[in-house]
């Protein structure tokens, strides 16, 4: 089963749109870098640092989405102008948004500005936590690629691999303010991240209740107790996807912009 129709199984509404072959966009199956929807009808549009991923963003699918599902688009809020100084902020790759709190976790590196970032904050009223967390590849340790990564945040969990933010302080910072939030902690190893075990994302269907979406990769990668543990939360549903994850490097919240959008008021 895939995931559109795992998630669809549970009585969860997906808008499913296509990318346009000819734009060259591989990687369009993951629209959270460009795109981010709020409660107050604002959008916010977000610099690419791949080129090509940058014809990914579409307005007319905004517009779209919100013709067909009944929600309201107030504004476009475009960053897009960092682009032309070398400096992206990849939507909610970069930015983790505790929405309930009002704080968005970023982890610094080459697709998330730190100066962008707090742009972004101050546009959208969200207090930063910012860090820096380091992942190896072969020989070489570098910012990791996406704090969603690393990083999930549900209603009442989180699930975060601390262990490679190396600065003791932002370490201490970075947890304290996730308990802070009253969130049950599931604290993931690097291999697990490697598993995609941090690129999950709370959903609920169209009866309010609330699941956490991933890949059957991912479910594999927590051990029982902390499968346990985020069960004791919501359901969890998976589906395999191992082609996307092998050549895309994403996983399963990669692909799902959540839609906070207002409903259209007749």
């Amino acid at each position: 089963m895939g995931v559109v129709d795992a998630l669809r199984s549970c009585d969860i509404e997906v808008a499913v749109y296509e990318d346009e072959p000819e734009s060259d966009t591989p990687d369009a199956l993951f629209p959270n870098n460009w795109v981010s929807f709020h409660a107050d009808g604002r959008v916010g549009l977000y610099p690419m640092f791949a080129v090509n991923r940058r014809r990914e963003r579409r307005e007319v699918l905004v517009h779209r989405l919100a013709s067909d599902y009944g929600r309201e688009v107030d504004t476009l809020v475009d960053f897009t102008e960092f682009e032309a100084h070398n400096v992206f902020l990849e939507g909610t790759g970069s930015l983790i948004l505790d929405r309930i709190n009002r704080v968005a976790y970023a982890s610094i590196g080459p697709r998330t500005d730190l100066h962008a970032a707090e742009h972004f904050c101050d546009t959208f009223d969200f207090e930063l936590e910012a860090f820096t967390a380091n992942q190896t590849t072969g020989d070489t340790l570098a910012p990791i690629y996406h704090t969603n990564v690393m990083l999930a945040l549900g209603t009442d969990w989180a699930v975060v691999c601390d262990d490679i933010v190396t600065d003791p302080e932002e370490k201490a910072q970075l947890t304290e303010r996730l308990r802070q939030g009253g969130r049950t902690l599931i604290h993931i190893t690097a291999e697990q991240v490697n598993g995609f075990a941090g690129n999950v994302l709370e959903v609920q269907n169209k009866r309010g209740e609330k699941f956490i979406a991933m890949s059957s990769a991912a479910y594999h990668a927590f051990d029982s107790e902390q499968r346990a543990s985020l069960s004791a939360h919501a359901q969890l549903i998976h589906a395999p996807i191992p082609t996307i994850e092998r050549c895309g490097g994403g996983s399963v919240r990669c692909m799902m912009a959540e839609v906070f959008l207002p409903s259209q008021s007749h």
